[in-house]
């Protein structure tokens, strides 16, 4: 794997050889922008594990391009049925992961070995462009309730929004769920202020979101988990936003660990609360969020370690628990539908529902 430092639009897109792929080593973030090259099935698998790709649509995305690589390695029953084992092990909880996976296998199966290759990497390269054109049109419907709830403030005063995590232009291909309003508010003029939870224990808050919308030129303030309660309380926030990873059929959300805690603030304080997806982020098999949807376990360790800048060009790690002391880590909780005020999606806004969703995508209750 091959790193260096440019400036870059997308967070995934294909090498000039035309047929590995480069990213965005997400894990370098802020302090260096490192591009890596996948070049075969398990590069693409080794990056979801250890979250060079995060984010649950260019998990899917990667994913989809590990299949790609695993046909031009070898095109075979075999190779495409060992492929997909593999990459559907990586995370268990964001369901794009799965929906990508079905569509490459779907593709592939009744193909030819001789055809898969050039079928397999012209599907993904539609499901990287349909993911722009969809997070586009999140952006869209989220911007019309922006307005709204600008009209309400006081003329010139920024719109106050709260995030968590990063569900950012580099958890998807381009302009990301959540922040997609915020792009589109600031294109347009609308004065925005975005408070930036910074989402322990791997802080994809403080390093990630803070890092794209500075980038941008969105004005932020970084704060830690413990203070969204305090300012949702204080009046200090006009609306949240988040992305999700799993969306059940009935409207529970399984999103990054603390998100949930945030949803009871919101709602104690007549704050809306809103969460942003595309339709394959929706799993329509399962009801209840809190019962059906697995949540992963990841290593202790990310909390009691934190890695950070130590000057210069020095990244290190650093113990913050005592040596020995035991330690959980969920890496995602789930919001129940009831504590939602509405979804913003490619299809326009619903409420969390199960007939705002199937008003929504038409689709038969399952």
């Amino acid at each position: 794997m091959r790193r260096k430092t440019v400036p870059v639009k997308r967070s995934l897109w294909l090498a000039p050889d035309g047929w590995s792929v480069q990213i965005i080593d997400q894990t370098k973030l802020p302090h260096e922008v490192a591009i890596v090259r996948l070049r075969a099935m398990e590069d693409a698998a080794r990056a979801i594990v250890t979250m060079q790709v995060r984010g649950a649509p260019l998990i899917g995305i990667t994913a989809a391009y590990g299949v790609a690589l695993a046909m031009r390695a070898d095109a075979s029953n075999a190779s495409l049925a060992k492929a997909y084992a593999r990459l559907i092990k990586t995370r268990p909880t964001a369901i794009n992961l799965r929906w990508a996976l079905d569509q490459m296998r779907a593709l592939l199966q009744p193909l030819p070995a001789a055809e898969r290759p050039r079928a397999a990497y012209a599907r993904v390269a539609e499901l990287v462009e349909a993911d722009v054109a969809t997070n586009r049109a999140i952006g869209e419907h989220g911007l019309s309730l922006f307005r709204a709830a600008l009209k309400k403030k006081k003329s010139g005063e920024p719109l106050q929004i709260m995030t968590h995590c990063n569900a950012g232009r580099i958890a998807t291909l381009d302009w990301g769920t959540a922040t997609a309003p915020i792009y589109l508010a600031q294109a347009q003029g609308l004065p925005v202020h975005v408070w930036v939870s910074e989402t322990r224990p791997r802080n994809q808050g403080a390093a990630l979101t803070a890092w794209e919308l500075g980038e941008r030129g969105v004005p932020l303030t970084v704060i830690s988990d413990n203070a969204s309660g305090h300012l949702l309380q204080r009046g200090l926030v006009d609306l949240v936003i988040v992305g999700a990873d799993r969306v059940t059929a009935r409207g529970d959300v399984a999103n990054k660990i603390g998100t949930y805690l945030k949803a009871i603030a919101a709602r104690a304080h007549c704050v809306p609360f809103y969460v942003a997806f595309p339709e394959s982020t929706v799993d329509w098999t399962i009801k209840d969020g809190v019962a059906e949807i697995p949540i992963e376990q990841r290593d202790p360790r990310e909390v009691t370690h934190v890695t950070g800048w130590l000057g210069k060009t020095r990244r290190g790690e650093v113990r913050l628990t005592p040596e020995g002391a035991a330690a959980r880590n969920d890496a995602f909780d789930v919001t129940p539908a009831r504590f939602i005020t509405a979804f913003i999606t490619e299809r326009g806004v619903c409420r969390a529902s199960a007939a705002g969703l199937k008003r929504l995508f038409q689709r038969e209750k399952r």
